[in-house]
């Protein structure tokens, strides 16, 4: 009985390190360096743009897709090659993407247009149905928003505002939603400066904000741009500073 009892129970270690030695590339797969560097709570766009420019990757080895995400536009391409952990995925022979697994990271092969990038699988899976991209969005949000902040000037000030994973806001008075500009267009429009919106019922606007470690400043966004050009949001009058409990 115990030589048997040896034997299953070796057999079910070979088979959990054969298992974790062999994960399955479907899935999500995150930016987690990206999301390190921005929750050290300085620039958020400098922090993506020195670690991206992808953000997430989705694989589905049995639909032949797998599509990428770089926090303003998807691209999706076809999975041509997958075998021993490696994936080669052709965007409709405008380009190529090599990805490997290695331990728990895929990590995306350097090319002439852009550097190695290591993706980890996200620490909770984001809703059924969400579109891709929305596990690193909520990883970012949760770790460079996350917590209680106290309003230390501003309307409402002495009350507490929370910005939830899913761009859920509370505390912050006449807003419901945020959400943080990651690359794309708002991003031209805010040039060097970080920028979020911030709406409720719907309805609402641009602000431009600054983070310096346990403080967050959010500025009214003023247009420099003429009527028939491209926005060009600066930071106006500062309407909320917020400090990080």
């Amino acid at each position: 009985m115990r030589v048997a009892f040896a034997l299953s129970l070796l057999a079910a270690l070979l088979s959990g390190c054969a298992s974790h030695s062999n994960p399955s590339p479907d899935g999500a797969w995150i930016n987690q360096t990206a999301i390190d560097a921005a929750a050290e709570g300085g620039n958020l766009r400098q922090a993506l743009l020195a670690h991206g420019p992808n953000l997430e990757w989705n694989i589905d080895t049995k639909g032949g897709k797998a599509i990428a995400s770089n926090g303003f536009e998807l691209s999706e391409g076809k999975i041509v090659s997958a075998a021993d952990g490696k994936l080669r995925i052709d965007f409709y022979g405008n380009s190529f993407e090599d990805l490997t697994l290695k331990g728990d990271a895929l990590v995306q092969t350097a090319t002439d247009s852009g550097p190695e990038q290591r993706f980890k699988a996200p620490k909770e899976a984001a809703p059924a149905g969400a579109q891709p991209g929305t596990s690193f969005e909520r990883g970012l949000y949760s770790a460079y928003l996350g917590g209680k902040w106290s309003i230390v000037q501003g309307e409402g000030q002495g009350g507490v505002v929370e910005f939830q994973p899913d761009g859920s806001v509370s505390g912050l008075p006449g807003n419901d939603r945020y959400a943080l500009c990651l690359a794309g267009d708002c991003a031209a429009m805010s040039g060097e400066y970080d920028s979020m919106w911030l709406e409720k019922n719907e309805q609402g606007n641009p602000w431009i904000f600054v983070r310096s470690g346990n403080q967050l400043e959010i500025f009214q966004a003023v247009n420099n741009a003429k009527a028939d050009e491209m926005p060009d949001l600066r930071p106006g009058a500062s309407q909320w500073v917020l400090q990080k409990n």
